[in-house]
């Protein structure tokens, strides 16, 4: 994988990688280099709506920080092991903290959709791992970086932000799960669910770069309200819901 110059001397320690309808993000940050995944060979780009497909080297906090605007998933017909080269991309270029954010629906009532979850720990039932061939029998016991975690919850308490905490399902999709399988994953343990972040953190505990995760909770899982649910009105909450995690990150990325 040859990566453009301007991205490995960024000097960036910290990476984002936005999920489905939170690219926007990224728009209102200065642009210092603007790079397509199509343009870096060996690292695969997303089809998928609300995934623009590029890195953005940027400034938050007068800190550098390199964004990953979008991804791809499993369920495109991507391995695990090509979906997370982007995150090898970002080891390469002496990333040190992941912030992995993503687009899911919640599971617990007491979780609005039009919040964010913080991600505490995770569930994957996708049925693969991008450490598959070999021993690579990496402690996931703290994937979700207790210290990151503490910062921003001081950080949304400073600023009046509810930020949920809770356990993350990853299924492989691409189609939405069904009502039984809801309430399987409720019945498991899970607080929200989506088709993504879990490839990518375990690829980045296995790399020795901390980790955190969040999920902007977009929707009801089936079952659990009377809405058909569709992948535009996922973007749209999550567009609408980006600003909170703007604040949280401006607040809590000087002390990470």
């Amino acid at each position: 994988m040859k990566i453009p110059s301007e991205i490995l001397d960024c000097g960036a320690e910290t990476a984002i990688v936005l999920g489905s309808g939170l690219g926007p993000f990224a728009d209102s940050l200065p642009q210092k280099f603007v790079c397509e995944y199509d343009k870096i060979e060996g690292l695969p780009k997303s089809g998928v709506p609300g995934h623009a497909g590029r890195f953005l080297v940027t400034e938050l906090g007068g800190k550098s920080l390199l964004v990953a605007q979008g991804r791809v998933h499993h369920y495109e017909g991507w391995s695990a092991e090509e979906v997370v080269r982007h995150v090898d991309l970002m080891h390469a270029a002496g990333i040190k903290k992941l912030l992995l954010t993503n687009a899911a629906g919640t599971l617990n009532r007491a979780f609005e959709p039009g919040t964010w979850m913080m991600i505490s720990d995770h569930i994957n039932l996708t049925g693969h791992s991008p450490l598959r061939g070999g021993p690579n029998f990496i402690d996931m016991t703290n994937v979700y970086s207790p210290r990151i975690r503490e910062i921003f919850r001081r950080s949304a308490k400073a600023l009046g932000v509810n930020l949920h905490e809770g356990v993350y399902i990853a299924m492989q999709g691409p189609q939405f799960e069904t009502p039984a399988e809801i309430r399987m994953a409720q019945t498991i343990g899970a607080d929200a669910v989506g088709m993504s972040t879990v490839h990518e953190a375990t690829k980045a505990r296995f790399l020795g770069i901390e980790v955190a995760g969040f999920s902007c909770l977009t929707n009801w899982g089936a079952g659990l309200s009377s809405a058909e649910l569709a992948h535009e009105d996922v973007t749209a909450v999550g567009r609408q819901a980006a600003g909170q995690m703007v604040e949280l990150l401006l607040h809590a990325l000087p002390e990470i």
